[in-house]
């Protein structure tokens, strides 16, 4: 096979696939170093308050509920010990039955009453919780779409798909069952000490006062937990981020044969996540013996100081019984405490990487009182654009041009030259460091966003399939489009044919990406999507890069129509899609050099020539 042919059909990679793979290490790397400053981050009080904002909505409608069954439950809890020292000291050792038996049936009657409230309590506190998880990820889903391609740059895309999946599942447990939890065990230790110091002042005080020994001895435990699931989170946020790229650049791997690589690279981050997980985890269930061990401690203190309080006729066996009982309960929310310390942990970490999230400012936003732009005609201006994707690199450097509505404006040069960058700061993706673009005569800074890009058309190189039908796809740039509009967007680019011939027309279901489609045929479901929406303004950013020869050339008649009454920018290298451009302008390393119709540039023999030499001789080799 020649060259030539192996040109026209569809590219093995798309020049994003390979741009993917060559970044994919080193946006792990800066995503790495990002996360790692945040590792000695006191615990922030703040954040709990933040997320307990999340409940203020629905606090007057739910809250009462769940508050009085929580006090019903509690309240029933706390009588059954009591009733069981009355049922010792007077019907069990008076030997009277009929007491007993009341007794009995008292505490039967208590668990029913508790019962029911426990389960209204669960019912109604996992609706809050639920709610407030929804009105979280929606709230962060909806933020990251608003944010800027600077945002992106710097971060993988798992990086950011692990905070909308794991880190908000990781909250559901603290608002479904931890908060009300923790209330529940407020309440009952707080009545626990008060029933205890009521029954016997001594023998209560003095079991308690192993309560704080138990918290100096797990303070410093605490802050070790803290940091080692802030670890975990960092872990498994790597995790996801690797394995989000290798599966969109499996091509890639496959194709230069790195499978080994890749999973000796997954092999040690999953080591390191083992590890980090078995660490953050035996530190947390070294809380359960140090509770266990000061409960010991507790029922010591009681059973020797008891016997004697009881020898001198004190307190009762009946009370001695009651006063383990409530040691037992007493002990169980603590421990239930300190998991919830550490659930909490584990929230806060995720919680941290959510609200940096949330308050990520968008680069590139809309000044207050913004004005919608009004239809327009197309005429653009770039007034001494300057622009650096990193600072102290420019990209652009003083980029003047003036182009009037209905022209036709190809930016040629090589890789890296600022085309793309130009056509990034038209759609305002971002904004420039010095100078403004203008369109009919309004700063696209002092416009709405949406009203701006409504109103701008773009076709890339590695066009975007989304999952769900044909039509769903061309749809996409006007929602409200009937089927007819649709069909007859797909005829005008010679798109209907291949789309008709596909098992169920235009309701096929296409995968993530469009993976059953060739490269060609979702270039045309692009164009098609492009004309539907009816842009004044049409960028095609190496939009014919992945068609071959043969449908390039049907393709050439679609654009006729694409094109028509349109201001367009664009940015190729084949001559055939740029030759009848009204304007052609040259870009060399962020600068104009050159600009003139196709004739004009021939006729200088400067760049624009060299460029066209090059491919005539690369196209007579070929053949």
């Amino acid at each position: 096979m020649s060259t030539s042919s192996k040109q026209s059909d569809d590219p093995l990679f798309t020049e994003a696939e390979l741009k993917q793979a060559s970044k994919q290490k080193e946006q792990q790397q800066r995503f790495v170093y990002q996360d790692d400053e945040l590792f000695d981050k006191p615990f922030d009080w703040k954040q709990v308050k933040r997320l307990a904002g999340y409940m203020k909505p629905y606090s007057k409608q739910i809250l009462p509920i769940i508050i009085i069954m929580m006090i019903v439950g509690a309240i029933t809890k706390l009588t059954v010990p009591l009733l069981i020292s009355f049922s010792i000291d007077n019907a069990i050792k008076g030997e009277n039955v009929k007491l007993l038996l009341i007794l009995v049936g008292t505490m039967l009657a208590v668990y029913i009453i508790q019962w029911l409230a426990n389960v209204y309590r669960i019912r109604y506190t996992n609706a809050i919780g639920q709610r407030v998880i929804f009105d979280l990820r929606h709230e962060l889903f909806s933020h990251i779409q608003k944010l800027s391609f600077r945002y992106f740059d710097t971060r993988p895309a798992g990086s950011v798909l692990v905070r909308v999946t794991n880190y908000i599942n990781s909250l559901q447990d603290l608002f479904t069952n931890g908060v009300v939890n923790l209330m529940i065990d407020c309440v009952q230790l707080l009545g626990i000490i008060v029933i205890l110091l009521s029954i016997n002042f001594k023998l209560g005080a003095a079991i308690i006062i192993t309560v704080p020994i138990m918290f100096l001895v797990s303070t410093k435990l605490r802050q070790k937990i803290r940091m080692a699931w802030q670890v975990v989170q960092i872990k498994q946020s790597r995790i996801n981020s690797h394995l989000n790229e290798c599966i969109q650049g499996i091509r890639v791997t496959q194709a230069y044969t790195q499978e080994k690589e890749n999973i000796d690279y997954f092999e040690d981050m999953n080591v390191d996540n083992r590890s980090a997980w078995n660490k953050a985890s035996a530190l947390n269930q070294a809380f359960g013996p140090i509770i266990e061990v000061t409960g010991a401690i507790g029922y010591c203190i009681l059973f020797w100081l008891g016997a004697n309080l009881i020898k001198s006729e004190e307190i009762t066996i009946g009370l001695l019984v009651a006063f383990a009982t409530y040691i037992g309960y007493f002990w169980e929310p603590i421990n239930r405490m300190g998991q919830m310390y550490s659930q909490l942990l584990v929230a806060m970490a995720s919680a941290e990487r959510i609200f940096e999230t949330i308050d990520e400012e968008p680069s590139v936003a809309e000044k207050p009182g913004a004005k919608a732009l009004p239809s327009i005609q197309g005429n653009v201006k770039f007034e001494n654009l300057v622009f650096e994707y990193e600072k102290g690199r420019p990209a652009l450097k003083g980029i003047n041009l003036d182009v009037k509505a209905g022209e036709s404006i190809a930016l040629v040069g090589h890789t890296g030259s600022g085309k793309s960058t130009i056509m990034n700061l038209l759609c305002r993706f971002y904004d420039p460091v010095e100078g403004k673009v203008l369109i009919d005569g309004q700063n696209v800074r002092d416009v709405t966003i949406q009203s701006l890009r409504s109103q701008v058309g773009v076709v890339l190189q590695d066009t975007f399939i989304f999952s769900g039908t044909i039509r769903d796809n061309i749809r996409f740039g006007r929602l409200e489009a009937t089927d007819e509009e649709v069909e007859e967007a797909a005829k005008s680019v010679d798109a209907y044919d291949f789309i008709m011939n596909l098992p169920h027309g235009f309701n096929t279901e296409v995968e993530e990406r469009g993976n059953m489609l060739s490269m060609g045929q979702r270039q045309l479901i692009s164009f098609a999507r492009a004309l539907l929406a009816n842009p004044r303004i049409l960028i095609l950013d190496e939009a014919t890069a992945s068609i071959d020869t043969e449908t390039e050339l049907k393709i050439q008649e679609a654009l006729k129509i694409l094109l028509a009454g349109r201001t367009s920018f664009i940015v190729a290298h084949r001559l055939s899609t740029i030759r009848n451009c009204d304007k052609i302008i040259v870009l060399d390393h962020g600068r104009v050099m050159e600009s003139g119709s196709h004739e004009q540039l021939m006729e200088q023999q400067k760049i624009y020539y060299g460029l066209i030499q090059a491919q005539y001789k690369y196209l007579q080799d070929a053949v």
